[in-house]
């Protein structure tokens, strides 16, 4: 199923520019999207670390944490089929502008809130990226490859979602989850499309 700007939730989509700039660029695009499966999967983790008396969210990110290593893995496999090698990590501005969202301070609640909501939101702006990806390469293997990453992406944008409303009230987390979607729209504005960027 594909995923809707309303299921989503973002304010701005992507720069139309950024998907003819990755086509050109995919290995760039393949080395970077390669680090943000390893990021995501580490993010889990340390959420599992960092609670690990909430039961509830070790039972939903632990196979979180299975499935973005696979598509880590999954990457890498197409980086080699071209005849491309995983190169060195890039500086994630997306994801360090994303961090001055977080509210700092509060109760230990509203800290893994916060967290939740940040993994959220970069799982729901990945599945609008790779539905773009999906809809506009010409690598036919890659579009297949893509269409799947965007129907699992947006399934673990529900689960954070879904757990944050676990620890805090729902009006509350949906009143942190609309300033996060304002803040991200305001970043999405000044940020220039790359061609080494998933993000």
């Amino acid at each position: 199923m594909e995923p809707s700007k309303t299921t989503l939730g973002l304010e701005l989509p992507t720069d139309p520019r950024w998907v003819n700039i990755a086509e050109k660029n995919i290995e760039d695009i393949l080395v970077d999207h390669a680090y943000c499966e390893q990021k995501a999967a580490s993010s889990c983790i340390s959420l599992i670390i960092m609670f690990p008396e909430r039961e509830k969210l070790l039972e939903v990110l632990t196979p979180v944490v299975a499935e973005e290593w696979a598509h880590f893995e999954l990457v890498i496999e197409h980086l080699k089929k071209r005849g491309y090698t995983l190169g060195k990590a890039r500086k994630d501005e997306y994801v360090s502008r994303l961090n001055g969202i977080m509210k700092k301070g509060g109760t230990r609640d509203e800290q893994l809130v916060e967290r939740l909501l940040m993994n959220a939101l970069i799982e729901a702006r990945s599945a609008e990226r790779f539905k773009l990806l999906w809809k506009n390469l010409e690598d036919e293997e890659l579009q297949r490859f893509y269409y799947d990453l965007m129907v699992s992406e947006a399934g673990h944008y529900h689960n954070f979602i879904d757990l944050a409303k676990e620890y805090l009230p729902k009006e509350k987390v949906e009143e942190r989850w609309k300033y996060f979607l304002v803040e991200e729209a305001k970043i999405m504005q000044t940020l220039v499309p790359r061609a080494d960027r998933m993000h």
